[in-house]
């Protein structure tokens, strides 16, 4: 008999949710436990139930991305997080793999495949699809194209994704818990890496690199 996963599925997007809902709901090995559409509403279930995966949108309003990922895990070590992203895995996967994301799939990928996601990260393993493997076994073979955000941290690189959505400082500082000033560092410090001039720079930047919805 197939062992059982308990699943937290997490996206803020009611039409979204319900069809991972539905999807997950047809597969006898795994239960929907419950959802959560804000970080926060993750991090209090994360701490008050029991999981096997959180299966994590990247975007979620509030606290969101390596931020929120790095607090999961400092409450629930053991726990799989397997992002699911509107964003293309050249840009983001391997930031959030190596931020402590057990896989990462895009919501264009057929039902089955998140099913066979949910159960690869559950059993201790790491999933990212076959064109991703790909790609990254093409990158170990030739020299990779460097753009200016790769040199970023991983907090730079929330600020930039940030700035992008059009967030101001402030809102950057409450969403992340830090103070303006701080904020405001950082962004100095990006428009430093990536030879910016302007708020401007980088909102277009994010746009044309798809670091944003």
């Amino acid at each position: 008999m197939r062992q059982s996963y308990r699943v937290l599925v997490a996206d803020d997007h009611p039409i979204v949710l319900k069809g991972i809902k539905q999807v997950l709901g047809e597969t006898p090995d795994i239960i929907i436990g419950g959802d959560a559409r804000t970080g926060e509403e993750v991090l209090r279930k994360v701490r008050q139930g029991r999981w096997d995966v959180l299966v994590l949108d990247f975007r979620m309003p509030g606290l969101h991305g390596l931020d929120l990922i790095r607090q999961i895990k400092r409450d629930n070590p053991k726990l799989p997080v397997l992002i699911l992203s509107m964003h293309a895995e050249d840009q983001f996967a391997v930031r959030l793999l190596k931020g402590g994301a057990s896989g990462y799939i895009t919501k264009e990928s057929a039902p089955g495949e998140l099913v066979k996601a949910i159960r690869k990260v559950c059993s201790g393993g790491t999933y990212i699809s076959a064109q991703l493997a790909a790609q990254l076994a093409g990158n170990l073979a030739q020299p990779q194209e460097q753009f200016s955000h790769h040199a970023l941290s991983g907090r730079e690189h929330e600020v930039l994704c940030r700035i992008g959505e059009g967030q101001s400082v402030t809102d950057i500082a409450e969403a992340l818990a830090l103070s303006v000033k701080t904020v405001s560092t950082y962004r100095a410090r990006i428009l430093d890496k990536m030879r910016l001039k302007s708020t401007a720079d980088l909102i277009r930047y994010a746009l044309q690199h798809r670091l944003v919805e």
